[in-house]
């Protein structure tokens, strides 16, 4: 089973939109999927109470508490992290994972936030000696703009590959309303937003 955590300790950076997607993506390429939610506020299994009966099946486990083991048979697990974790959550987290996936949006404050973040996880072993891959994604990055410009340089220094770059839409917030996702949705509207997790989840299937 590939375990995908997605985390990073800013709230607000399009956390829950990574999880939820890459667990539909990965439901609609025909993989057992189950994504676990560690936030209180459950943000990640509201979507899943939402998601219609019609869409590829995603099975979701509540770890706000305590993280419960999986059921044998699955393929992959997404864990949707909460914001400001401790030390302790992240080294137990990152222990479960294969990769990690760390959205950043445009920002100072984002910036300054997800540098920290990538510190703590360059203390741990497994990434330190490159064991376990970080894949950084620039999240609602709205091109030829000054704070794009300023995200493309802060990712140019952080050390860590960033594969991909998710554009600002309004399609994200419809989806997430109705438990779906782009990879559940026809049109041309969500097939060119598609295209902007080609990157994305061509690193996942080369882990």
């Amino acid at each position: 089973m590939l375990t995908i955590l997605v985390a990073n300790i800013k709230g607000g950076c399009g956390k829950t939109t990574l999880a939820t997607h890459l667990a539909a993506a990965s439901a609609a390429s025909g993989l057992s999927t189950v994504l676990a939610d560690v936030d209180r506020q459950h943000s990640s299994l509201g979507w899943l109470e939402r998601r219609p009966d019609s869409a590829p099946r995603v099975v979701g486990v509540d770890w706000a508490k305590d993280i419960t083991d999986i059921p044998r048979g699955y393929r992959r697990l997404v864990i949707d992290a909460p914001a400001a974790l401790k030390t302790k959550q992240i080294e137990d987290l990152v222990k479960m994972a294969d990769i990690v996936v760390l959205p950043v949006l445009p920002g100072a404050f984002d910036e300054q936030a997800t540098q920290r973040f990538l510190g703590k996880l360059d203390e741990l072993k497994a990434i330190a000696k490159n064991k376990k891959a970080v894949a950084v994604v620039g999240n609602r990055v709205r091109a030829r703009t000054k704070a794009a410009d300023r995200l493309d340089q802060f990712l140019g220094g952080i050390g860590h590959r960033v594969v991909a770059r998710l554009r600002d839409s309004q399609i994200y917030a419809d989806a997430a309303a109705t438990g779906l996702s782009l990879f559940d949705m026809p049109g041309k509207r969500a097939a060119e937003q598609r295209a902007d997790w080609d990157p994305l989840l061509a690193c996942l299937d080369a882990v």
